[in-house]
This record gives structure tokens, C-alpha cells and sequence, in this order.
């Protein structure tokens, strides 16, 4: 099963900082934010690494290499300065993804999600012919009013019924089935691709209590600097 680390941001709110060392590349307790993926990533047992980048990229691939330095393999899809959003980002690099289940992370966050339960949610999308499993998470002071609802029986829905409205995490394993309607190197959101196959019944989720902080601004960097000091 491989991974794609989502790298091509450029980090508006988080100029000036982001105008000379692409997002991703930003440190927190001495490390660099997608390090951190890396290093989490192998030890939950993923060797193959799929990066995707824009504004500043090829910084990305400089500091990163082939990957050696954390164990893993890493290709690198590489979108121009302007990037592809989420979604088109994905449906460029599904020839590096394979034509299986993967995960999907986003290089931005600072998390104690485990990723080594994406090998049964993979297992379990094929089994069930769905086409997306999410991690979701409290909804944080910028994001109140949550974004998709969890339900009791583990599917997620674009709207409230008798689910919690929770925040999507930016991690996921997606089917490549889920991008099959949607063309490499054109930019495209992930958001209505996941709200239609929620309302075809194919999503599911679960709900992450620990640690997630979206590093978004210098305030969150500075916050997620003291949180990674402790880690290893």
C-alpha cells in the first residue's frame, strides 16, 4: 500500500515565512512538518512515498531526496507553481499510486493519528466496493461548525442527521475509483468528490481524539514547535 504526502500549498497565511521555504518545510521541534509524516509513516509500515509540490518544490525535493534518509522510497509528482488543489493533485499522481487503495495526509498538519489502521480501512473499501475512509476530529476554533457528519453505524455524511458534525482531518484512504471522472493536471476540489460518493452510501470514518493541529498560521507553527519538542 503506498502513501501520498500532500505538499504543493502555498501557504498564504503563513507569509512571510512561506515565501522563501515551502509549507511542508516549515520546522516544528526541529524538524521539518512533512518529516515528521515521514517518519510516522514508516514506522506504521509504508516504504512507498508519493509527494506532490508546487510553490517552491523543487526546495522539497532537495531536502528530501529519494528518501533514504527516512527509510522510505520517495516519487515526486510535481505540479507547477500554481498547484492542482486537493483533487487534481490526487488524479495527477494516480500513476505513481497504483491501482489499490492508498492514504492520503496532508503535509501541513502535526498529528498522532496511527496510521497503520489505514491498512484495514484500505482492506475494508475493497471488501465493502466503497470509495473513501476519513479520520475526522473535534472541530477546532477556526473550523466551528465541523464538516461532515459521522454516524453511529461508521458512515460519514455531507449533512447532519443523527451524526456529530466533525472536521475532516485532511487524512484519508481513498479508492482510485473516486478520481475516475476527474483529469490529471486540471485543478479540482476534493470536497464535492467525497459529498457525492457520501451520498451514494461509500464513504466511512472514524473519529480521532488525539492530536491534530492544522499548522496554518505562525500562531499554529509556534504552538505545534512546543507540541513536537517532546517527540522522537
Amino acid at each position: 500500500m503506498k502513501a501520498m504526502i500532500l505538499a504543493a500549498g502555498r501557504g498564504e497565511r503563513m507569509r512571510p515565512l512561506t515565501d522563501t521555504c515551502p509549507k511542508p518545510l516549515l520546522k516544528a521541534g526541529g524538524e521539518p512538518l512533512i518529516g515528521w509524516h515521514l517518519r510516522r509513516l514508516k514506522a506504521a509500515g509504508f516504504d512507498e512515498i508519493v509527494i506532490n509540490h508546487a510553490w517552491l518544490g523543487a526546495q522539497i525535493e532537495a531536502a528530501l531526496g529519494n528518501g533514504a534518509a527516512y527509510g522510505v522510497n520517495i516519487a515526486y509528482s510535481p505540479e507547477g507553481e500554481k498547484g492542482l488543489e486537493t483533487a487534481g493533485g490526487i488524479a495527477t499522481a494516480l500513476p505513481l499510486l497504483g491501482d489499490t487503495p492508498f492514504l492520503v495526509v496532508n503535509g501541513d498538519v502535526l498529528t498522532d493519528i496511527d496510521f497503520q489502521t489505514a491498512f484495514a480501512a484500505a482492506e475494508a473499501l475493497q471488501q465493502h466496493q466503497a470509495l473513501a475512509h476519513l479520520w475526522l476530529v473535534d472541530n477546532p476554533a477556526h473550523n466551528p461548525d465541523g464538516d461532515f457528519a459521522l454516524q453511529n453505524n461508521g458512515a460519514v455524511q455531507s449533512h447532519s442527521h443523527s451524526g456529530t458534525a466533525l472536521t475532516f482531518s485532511g487524512m484519508g484512504v481513498y479508492s482510485p475509483a473516486l478520481f475516475a471522472g476527474t483529469p490529471a493536471h486540471i485543478p479540482a476540489k476534493l470536497a464535492p468528490l467525497l459529498r457525492s460518493a457520501m451520498d451514494a452510501g461509500r464513504v466511512s470514518g472514524e473519529h480521532h481524539c488525539g492530536l491534530w493541529l492544522d499548522v496554518g498560521t505562525a500562531e499554529r507553527l509556534a504552538e505545534a514547535d512546543k507540541l513536537a519538542q517532546n517527540w522522537h
